[in-house]
């Protein structure tokens, strides 16, 4: 009995075949539009939970700034195991108010 193939299955490739550039270059196009579907989904969602290095490089403001920021309670984090998580939603609620740091 023959296993049944799903639709997007290719068939085997039969020794007497030939890959021709054009295979590959196909190939490669359509691995590089796969990747780019599944980086735009995957950045499309941000995360619950950014780490300290993330805030920095969205506000684009230093360390010291963000430690101010921790300080006065602008910015509210969570802190595990010696690593300060912040919340993504409070950071997009700061960024609409208007506020820009730094």
């Amino acid at each position: 009995m023959e296993k049944s193939r799903k639709q997007n299955d290719v068939p085997p490739l039969l020794p007497q075949q030939l890959v021709t550039g054009k295979d590959l270059e196909d190939f490669r196009q359509k691995l590089v539009n796969e990747l780019e579907q599944v980086l735009k989904q995957h950045l499309a969602v941000p995360r619950k939970w950014l780490k300290s290095y993330e805030v920095r490089k969205l506000l684009n403001i230093s360390p010291g700034t963000l430690q101010h920021l921790k300080a006065i309670g602008t910015i509210p984090y969570s802190k595990m195991g010696g690593v300060h998580y912040y919340d993504w939603t409070a950071i997009e609620e700061y960024l609409r108010a208007g506020n820009r740091p730094g």
